[in-house]
């Protein structure tokens, strides 16, 4: 099994209207970023991705080990050699805040620092893409290998999460 190809588009628009002394001026403002992966383990490529919709208990931690324990859709298990791209979306019905970043070996090399992590709210959403040939940072097998996405005390979470990663 080859990945062929990934595709990720961000787009931000907006409508915005007043009034002023001439008129009805409309203001459209729009951000939009497009990156298309082939396969591969160079720059704009990748050959692994892991989908899947997790659960979290209330005041746990989901540890997501990257190097050779996690399964792709079609039951082999994948190792990350570096993490392309990361999307973590919980679910809009959390009460709960999820953090990603922190724990014991962690992967870090999206943060500055070992304990730094970043909240993500319900029906929020993290996307973090780099398409160049060092991606977002290596893994390390047994040292800097797991993602942690925490849950706060309250109820248990629901989140989706994407890895677009490399093997080499």
């Amino acid at each position: 099994m080859a990945l062929n190809s990934a595709e990720l588009l961000v787009k931000f628009s907006a409508n915005v209207s007043g009034s002023n002394d001439l008129g009805n001026p409309v203001f459209a403002p729009e951000l939009k970023a497009l990156m298309q992966f082939s396969g591969g383990t160079v720059a704009d490529t990748a050959d692994i991705v892991f989908t899947d919709n997790r659960t979290v208990a209330s005041a746990t931690n989901d540890d997501i080990d990257l190097a050779g324990v996690l399964t792709n859709a079609f039951g082999a298990t994948i190792t990350a050699v570096e993490i392309v791209g990361i999307i973590v979306k919980p679910a809009r019905a959390n009460t709960t805040v999820l953090t990603i970043g922190g724990g014991t070996n962690p992967w870090i090399t999206m943060f500055l620092a070992t304990g730094d992590g970043m909240k993500v709210f319900p029906g929020g959403v993290f996307v973090n893409f780099a398409p160049d040939a060092s991606g977002l940072g290596t893994v390390t097998a047994g040292t800097g290998d797991i993602l942690r996405i925490a849950n706060a005390a309250g109820a248990a979470a629901t989140y989706d999460i994407v890895i677009l990663a490399r093997s080499a």
